[in-house]
């Protein structure tokens, strides 16, 4: 039978526009594309598909096109595909089928193994889990629940409904991938019918609806390992999703959140926290107690400690996960102002300020440097 007009074939005039000829081949491809047509007319639409798929290869690509404009069918060799120029008929037949598997099957691509069904791994889960910086310090074993997945008990994993089998995949063969071909070169893709599986459930598991396993929940123990910081994670192997066809599952990756603490704040191994003491301690001096995370410190404070003086006691911090030795605790000196005195006690006050200024600027160790700086600032 003799070949039709490639222009007629796509149903545009010869001075149609690339855009336009491309256009006219995503329709007629979808159209007549095998998986749209079953049955009866599966055979005449199969046909169809080649000769449009044809008459695009040919009149996608500016040389061929102008070879068939001049030569017709006889200035096109069939045997010279893939030679000058076919790297760029190619990239055009890739983008276009490309575009339609995109709009016919969600665009989901993928590349498709040789011989065979393609395995992919399972996806990663990520679990957030808070933790108290106390168990941050000793670290901790604990039970979380994660989601899993088991094999359904109603089809035991075929995926069909109880007294139906799954079949072959017409579109691939069983294999999971179809390969697209253009002279010399090949495109293969997960085949967008079977999406890799190499079957098609007509009847599927009311159960599982046609996966094969249905969504549980299971308990995993955890160990937190002492020195675990906010942002740390951990990963637990073959834990997160199955694989597809055969593949091996993904990991479960636990992610730390420290919850913030009533008196200490963390900076790596250190910790800092905010002493408050009374303003005769802080002139006087004294011992006072302060908090650690493995109980209670004793320091000095000297006479005369000013407000926002540091105490580091070395080793009371935390021993973070990839430290050999742990950090230090700093103790940040607030010196509180009295409230709600009394008129005696206040009297007290007065009296002991008059006896300061009579003692002039030793007693204020800072108070004749804001003097000076006053003076400059204003002169």
């Amino acid at each position: 039978m003799a070949k039709r007009d490639y222009y007629e074939v796509l149903g545009v005039s010869k001075t149609a526009s690339d855009d336009e000829i491309k256009k006219a081949y995503r329709k007629l491809a979808m159209k007549y594309h095998p998986d749209r047509n079953q049955g009866e007319k599966a055979k005449e639409a199969e046909e169809q598909f080649k000769e449009v798929k044809e008459a695009y290869e040919m009149l996608s690509d500016s040389q061929k096109r102008a070879a068939y404009d001049q030569y017709g069918h006889a200035g096109v060799d069939p045997n010279m595909r893939g030679g000058p120029g076919g790297a760029e008929g190619f990239g055009g037949f890739a983008e276009a089928f490309g575009d339609i598997f995109g709009d016919m099957f969600g665009g989901q691509r993928g590349g498709g193994a040789r011989g065979g069904r393609q395995m992919y791994r399972g996806n990663d889960l990520s679990y957030t889990m808070e933790i108290t910086l106390e168990e941050a310090s000793k670290g901790k074993a604990t039970e979380i629940r994660i989601p899993s997945w088991d094999t359904c008990d109603t089809c035991h994993g075929s995926g069909a409904k109880p007294g139906t089998q799954p079949k072959t995949c017409t579109t691939c063969g069983g294999q999971g991938s179809v390969q697209m071909r253009q002279g010399f070169f090949s495109v293969q893709q997960t085949c967008p019918h079977c999406r890799g599986t190499g079957k098609i459930i007509p009847e599927p598991c009311t159960s599982c609806h046609g996966q094969g396993k249905v969504k549980r929940h299971k308990t995993l123990e955890v160990k937190i390992p002492a020195g675990i910081d906010s942002g740390m994670r951990i990963r637990s192997t073959g834990n997160g999703e199955p694989g597809v066809n055969g593949g091996p599952p993904g990991d479960l990756y636990i992610e730390i959140r420290i919850k913030p603490h009533d008196i200490f704040e963390r900076d790596g191994d250190d910790l800092h926290c905010q002493v408050p003491v009374s303003f005769i301690t802080a002139a006087l001096g004294g011992e006072i107690e302060v908090p650690t995370l493995a109980g209670k410190a004793a320091i000095d404070i000297p006479e005369g400690t000013q407000a926002g003086k540091q105490f580091r006691l070395r080793g009371k911090g935390i021993k973070g996960v990839r430290a050999s030795y742990p950090g230090d605790l700093y103790c940040h000196i607030v010196v509180e102002t009295p409230v709600k005195l009394t008129e005696y006690q206040r009297k007290l006050l007065r009296e002991l300020e008059e006896s300061l200024k009579k003692g002039g600027s030793k007693h204020s160790p800072s108070g004749e440097g804001w003097t000076d700086k006053l003076k400059r600032f204003f002169s």
